[in-house]
């Protein structure tokens, strides 16, 4: 089991904040530093200084880190256009020596869209362009080098492509698709997901989302891919610093102990140990408080040894 450490820079946070984080988690000998794509504040609250884009964090932790894998869980098919998507995570991956995973997912999040001028369709034409783009990305990493690539879609067209630049990865980066729906999410992840992710659900429900996929892969001919879980992380040693860190983050600490991995380390690691049964590869830790670095001091001495 590997443990990722994922953020969510849009409920307030600088790039300079984010490097901390990810040269810590680096440090500390966590798989990967993911980040949310969002551009406005998910909730009420203080919105601090605001988000940051994505992939320009990318780009810069590809230069400021070494080892540590980087990635988005997940960037919006309506937020960027499939060409230029793919050549911005192929020159990241180049920038980082090939240590990127892209996630995509159909975006949801209405609000940060009308805030920012960007179009949002109806969920059908959203899952249309998903399934285009997932379509383009591979195309355009995988044509060999001095061919080109076309494209003819309901939302997009391509035409004689030069399809560069090429990822660092061959034949591509990692692509992530995550969700819980139970027909078209499984079908797109069995034909483009390298790993599939399931966010913020219970053991059983993720079981049966998982069930869902394997099913489709068998019906496409795949050979297995990763699983993945997503869960909000709250550790302390003792119970007063666990409840302290539950209080910075405004979460109830009664119902994060039922729904995510809170907990004493020992309790953590039974949690994860759940999710290890049902197959899953990894665990992305979603940490909510940016400046408590301690805390992912605590999980990487007490949790990560274990699982």
């Amino acid at each position: 089991m590997k443990l990722r450490i994922f953020t969510e820079p849009q409920q307030g946070a600088t790039y300079d904040e984010l490097l901390s984080v990810a040269r810590t988690a680096e440090r500390l000998g966590f798989d990967a530093f993911f980040r949310s794509d969002h551009y406005m504040r998910i909730g009420p609250g203080d919105p601090g200084p605001g988000s940051t884009d994505a992939w320009t964090t990318l780009a810069g932790l590809a230069r400021e880190t070494s080892t540590i894998r980087l990635g988005t869980l997940v960037t919006p098919a309506t937020f960027r256009l499939p060409g230029p998507l793919a050549i911005s995570v192929a020159q990241v991956d180049q920038m980082s020596g090939g240590r990127v995973e892209l996630g995509l997912g159909t975006g949801w999040f209405d609000a940060e869209h009308v805030a920012y001028g960007i179009p949002f369709p109806p969920i059908g034409e959203r899952f249309g362009r998903f399934e285009e783009q997932l379509e383009i990305l591979t195309g355009l990493w995988t044509t060999p080098m001095g061919k080109t690539f076309s494209f003819e879609g309901a939302h997009y067209r391509l035409a004689d492509s030069p399809a560069l630049p090429k990822p660092a990865q061959s034949p591509r980066p990692p692509i992530i698709i995550g969700g819980f729906g139970a027909r078209r999410t499984p079908r797109l992840a069995a034909r483009f997901a390298d790993e599939y992710n399931v966010p913020f659900h219970t053991p059983d429900d993720t079981a049966a989302a998982f069930g869902r996929v394997r099913e489709a892969c068998e019906a496409e001919g795949r050979s297995p891919i990763l699983y993945s879980a997503a869960q909000t992380v709250c550790v302390g040693a003792d119970d007063t610093e666990l409840a302290r860190r539950a209080e910075a983050i405004g979460q109830d600490l009664a119902v994060l102990r039922a729904v995510g991995l809170a907990g004493t380390p020992a309790e953590v690691v039974e949690k994860i140990g759940r999710f290890a049964e049902l197959g899953a590869d990894r665990v992305y830790l979603q940490v909510m408080d940016l400046s408590d670095l301690d805390h992912l001091e605590l999980i990487a001495a007490e949790v990560l040894p274990h699982v």
